[in-house]
Order: structure tokens, then C-alpha cells, then sequence
């Protein structure tokens, strides 16, 4: 692999590489396809398996690159979680490693949840990860130490 991958704060995850015809990609089991790895994909795809293998996220629940509408405008969501209905109850955004999780990128997401109102925020750099409970009626957030197990959602 020709792409530098850097080390992530993550459990190691067993993600599949190979080098195609546009460069070096990794698979994305969600949408069961290959994509070019960019340091964002990169996190995405240990993230998600992150939450698959370590938390019992059911792949089959989870969905990357949703879209939505937002004020007239399509927003894509980078990964959302459903509950055993196929009701939206976490959003994920992903950002490079290089890139600081600022409250910029909690407003963008926070935003994509006017759409979905869902109860998990999640954002992470691959680095650092946060998530919080949001309260869609009083509009109130709280963050949370970890990020619950799919049991606990």
C-alpha cells in the first residue's frame, strides 16, 4: 500500500486493503463495495467496525453516507444507527485525524439531527471520540464518558 494509514485510537480492525485501478482503497462492508482511502474513510471504516465487533453494533442496523434533506439542501449523514424499528438513533461524523473536533463539527452534526432527531450525537477524528444524549424535546445535550454499547441505546 502506497497510502500512509496512520494509527488510530482504536481497537486494530480487521478492514480489508488492496491496491485497484484508482489507487489504493479499502472495503466499506456497509455499503459492500471498495472505496479510495482517504484519512477520513480510514476512520470511518475502523470506526464502524469499532462498533460492530467491541459494542454489538448490528452491521445490518447501520448505514453510511445516508442522505437527507436539510433546508432544502442534501446533506449526507456519515454513518447512522437504527433500532430494531429502523428508527434513526445515533448519527456519526467523521473527520481526518489531522482535523480537531471543534464545536463547528458538533453544530454540523447537531444539524443533520434536526432531520433525523435522533438520541446519540457520536464525532471522532480516529484520535478522540465524543458522543452525547440529546433530549430532541428541551433541546438539551449531555456528553457521555464512553460510547454506550448497542444494548444500551
Amino acid at each position: 500500500m502506497a497510502t500512509k494509514l496512520c494509527a488510530l485510537n482504536l481497537p486494530i480492525a480487521d478492514v480489508r486493503l488492496r491496491h485497484g485501478n484508482r489507487g489504493d482503497e479499502i472495503f466499506d462492508p456497509l455499503r459492500k463495495k471498495w472505496l479510495l482511502i482517504t484519512p477520513e474513510e480510514w476512520v470511518r471504516q475502523n470506526f464502524t467496525a469499532h462498533l460492530r465487533t467491541s459494542l454489538g453494533y448490528p452491521a445490518g442496523l447501520m448505514a453510511n453516507e445516508v442522505s437527507i434533506n436539510l433546508n432544502g439542501t442534501s446533506k449526507r449523514c456519515d454513518t447512522v444507527v437504527y433500532d430494531t424499528a429502523l428508527h434513526p438513533k445515533m448519527i456519526v461524523e467523521y473527520k481526518a485525524p489531522t482535523i480537531a473536533i471543534t464545536r463547528q463539527v458538533f453544530e454540523q452534526i447537531g444539524r443533520y439531527n434536526l432531520v433525523l432527531g435522533v438520541e446519540y450525537l457520536t464525532v471522532s477524528n480516529g484520535l478522540s471520540h465524543f458522543c452525547c444524549k440529546v433530549d430532541n424535546e428541551s433541546h438539551k445535550f449531555s456528553f457521555l464518558k464512553e460510547i454506550p454499547p448497542y444494548s444500551m441505546l
